[in-house]
């Protein structure tokens, strides 16, 4: 078991960095619940036991995506990208199954106290687990990467539901029409994360590995990041009209945009872009991400609280 547990913690630092997910997933729910009830004008937060057993089910539900991505991938990662955990022997997949069957254990036991909460928790898994099977059609999506992308990235809204019920659903009312946009928010920046990380220079391209800059082109791939990061300002500006949040914020969210942006446009300008520039559009992703969230709830609840 220690040795387990010390090739699993490394396991996690390379794969799933908890100290990073739990700051990342921990504004996402909080500004899920937040903004629901920021727009339906309820006062104050939801009981604080009640939102941690619900961090615990968002954070844990992530570990599951890179648990099933970790089968669904196995043979291209044994085949080009030996180099990661599983191909190279730190960790089975028999382990990782069952880290996973014991991770849906808690998060039944977890959920069975909010009976509510467990329905569209039923409904996240049943996703997750099509998602692990490709949609029965893998050879089809590996070979259309806009679908397997746009398909997979539904998961992000169906967690924000489940996070923002912490607040509606549990208080037995209607959501907020409001948080439509903010579903879109979480999409778009799952969108955001994924083209995000897949920028390479041609010098760091790998056989076998996708990447956006191999589909698109070293010019297209930014030019879609910055794409998407336009969809995803033009949802929150909206988000944020409905939940009433003034003009500062207006002007904090295209701020924010504008710095977010400059390592694509930077990209774009090079005449042989390098990793490090590549590797700060990944930054900016996360940035974006995460100043989305604050933004959208997290900030204005917290002022509130104070």
């Amino acid at each position: 078991m220690k040795d387990f547990l010390k090739r699993f913690n490394i396991y996690q630092q390379e794969r799933f960095p908890f100290i990073g997910y739990i700051f990342m997933i921990g504004a996402f729910s909080f500004s899920a619940v937040s903004y629901s009830r920021i727009c339906r004008g309820a006062v104050g937060f939801i009981e604080w036991k009640v939102f941690l057993l619900g961090v615990f089910t968002t954070l844990t539900l992530f570990l599951l995506v890179r648990i099933f991505d970790e089968f669904k991938d196995h043979e291209d990662d044994m085949k080009y990208r030996q180099y990661l955990p599983v191909p190279r022997g730190l960790i089975t997949l028999k382990e990782l199954f069952y880290v996973g069957a014991i991770t849906v254990l808690l998060q039944v036991l977890v959920n069975l106290f909010f009976p509510k909460m467990f329905i569209i928790y039923l409904v996240v898994m049943a996703y997750l687990s099509l998602m692990g099977k490709e949609f029965f059609i893998p050879k089809w999506l590996k070979e259309h990467q806009f679908w397997y992308v746009t398909s997979h990235m539904f998961i992000i809204p169906l967690v924000d539901i489940y996070a923002s019920g912490l607040d509606w659903l549990l208080a037995g009312v209607a959501a907020p029409l409001g948080l439509l946009y903010f579903f879109g928010v979480s999409y778009m920046n799952g969108i955001v994360l994924e083209v995000g990380r897949k920028i390479k220079p041609e010098a760091k391209e790998e056989e076998g590995v996708i990447s956006y800059t191999k589909l698109l082109g070293q010019k297209g791939a930014p030019i879609t990041w910055l794409a998407c990061l336009l969809g995803t300002l033009v949802f929150a500006l909206l988000a944020a009209h409905y939940g009433g949040f003034g003009w500062q914020l207006f002007w904090v969210l295209i701020g924010l945009f504008a710095l977010c942006a400059s390592p694509a446009i930077i990209y774009l300008m090079a005449n042989s872009p390098s990793q490090k520039i590549a590797k700060y559009i990944e930054y900016a992703s996360a940035l974006w991400t995460f100043g989305m969230y604050l933004s959208l709830g997290g900030i204005p609840m917290l002022m509130k609280l104070l």
